[in-house]
């Protein structure tokens, strides 16, 4: 094979961990056969869907759920008679009375099963006082939230626990062409950190192409200025040009303007599709141009379910549950899981080692400063002693040197009076009677250094 690589060569870092290594095989093995596994699997067990549905009355959210499925998911007429049931009886209530409806159903094409359940909000926006409206809601989020915790902390728990988590939450705007209403900004900025958001446009067949991309702007601005978050697919780096440019054809769109219906209609042409017919003209679902309907379809179900659901369960609930068990005053441990972590066990023993090392290097240090500082006082009291005895010496030598001046003196004095008497003239004596004659005495001899 050309492109076979060295060893050497083969291993290149990847990014800047140095821990993943990227190797070239030398021939076939096996494993690329895993998404071929991975998708017998899925088709066995079926997958799974949670779709919340928010939106005051009357905005097409059955009929927009039918569309989405092209099954009639909801009878319309029974649906539109129950909630105007509801309305009567909660229009003068000034709480407000919302009923959190739930549609499981099982939908089954080309042989991949899809276990759905849309959770429907009844009655939200049809009381007096829309203040706590949000209220049940986020309860009922919040409560599938729980639910799902309880069966994880379970000591027996079973291996496939239900997921019941809210995946995705489509809120209906109604088209008025302003900006967002307080109930909308309310309700949005109570669920953004807890559910995927996906805002809509709902029966946008009463706008203007022009006063829908206004009033889009102005939704967007309205999202932006109140830090709310929506749901936003995330690019890979190993997505090819096109399905990155598809992905962002299908962001652009975001608020997405909806129409739905599942009524047959037949064109000119003799095409059969499904739409709403109206004196002006005919509106197709399924065309991009009349609406954003296909584009909302390919981000909720062909391309970004599974991300949908990874978000909501790594994220999402990852945020709520560290959350919940820090109010009730449960911190995670690190230190309990270490042992099981190789690398993390490594890492530990690693900076024990070189603790160990950083403390041996430490006690030597002091060892060391200890001997020098006992040498060092060595050296000065053996110093301090040649200094004294120097002192002492230099003294008596001081003293020697003085006593020899002063003999020196003594003597340079005593030969200068020596020399004067030799020197000196004799005086002539007097001449003396005889009678007066002493008799001579014998001469003695001088002891000195001089002798006459």
């Amino acid at each position: 094979m050309s492109d076979v690589l060295t060893p050497t060569q083969a291993a290149t870092p990847v990014d800047s961990d140095p821990k993943i290594i990227r190797r070239k095989l030398n021939g076939y093995v096996g494993f690329a056969n895993l998404p071929k596994q991975w998708h017998r699997k899925s088709i066995r067990r079926g997958f799974n869907f949670n779709l919340m549905v928010v939106g005051e009355k009357g905005l097409g959210k059955s009929t927009l759920m039918n569309t989405l499925f092209n099954k009639d998911l909801y009878d319309l007429n029974t649906h539109e008679s129950q909630m105007k049931f509801d309305v009567d009886i909660t229009e003068d209530s000034l709480t407000p009375s919302i009923r959190i409806d739930t549609l499981n159903t099982e939908i089954e094409e080309n042989n991949v099963k899809l276990n759905l359940s849309i959770i429907d909000c009844v009655g939200f926006g049809s009381s007096i006082d829309l203040t706590n409206s949000w209220k049940p809601i986020v309860d009922e989020i919040d409560s599938r939230f729980d639910s799902f915790l309880e069966a994880e902390t379970k000591i027996n728990r079973s291996s496939s626990i239900q997921d019941n988590r809210i995946h995705a939450l489509l809120y209906f705007i109604e088209p008025t062409g302003h900006c967002l209403k307080p109930l909308d900004i309310n309700f949005m900025k109570q669920v953004h950190e807890k559910v995927n958001l996906i805002p809509i446009v709902a029966k946008s067949d009463i706008l203007t192409e022009t006063e829908i991309q206004d009033f889009k702007s102005k939704i967007l601005q309205d999202l932006n200025n109140q830090n709310i978050k929506i749901f936003n697919p995330i690019s890979y780096e190993n997505d090819d040009e096109e399905t990155k440019m598809m992905n962002h054809d299908i962001i652009s769109k975001i608020p997405y303007a909806i129409v739905g219906s599942n009524n047959l209609i037949k064109l000119n042409d003799g095409r059969l599709v499904r739409g709403r017919s109206y004196p002006w003209g005919i509106i197709e679902i399924d065309n991009e141009q009349h609406c954003d309907f296909i584009k909302l379809r390919q981000l909720l179900i062909r391309n970004f379910m599974e991300e949908l659901k990874d978000l909501t369960s790594k994220k999402l609930y990852e945020n709520y549950r560290s959350n919940k068990l820090a109010k009730m005053g449960i911190l995670q441990d690190d230190s309990v899981f270490k042992e099981f972590d190789p690398i993390l066990k490594q890492e530990e023993e690693k900076k024990l080692h070189e603790a160990k090392l950083a403390n041996l290097e430490n006690q030597m240090k002091q060892i060391f400063q200890q001997k020098v500082s006992r040498e060092e006082k060595k050296l000065q009291e053996t110093e301090a002693d040649l200094f004294s005895k120097h002192k002492e010496m230099r003294d008596k030598l001081l003293k020697q040197i003085k006593m020899l001046e002063e003999k020196k003196k003594e003597l340079e004095s005593n030969s200068k009076l020596i020399d004067q008497q030799i020197h000196q003239p004799q005086q002539p004596q007097p001449m003396q009677s005889p009678q007066l004659q002493q008799p001579q005495q014998p001469t003695k001899t001088r002891k000195g250094f001089l002798r006459g």
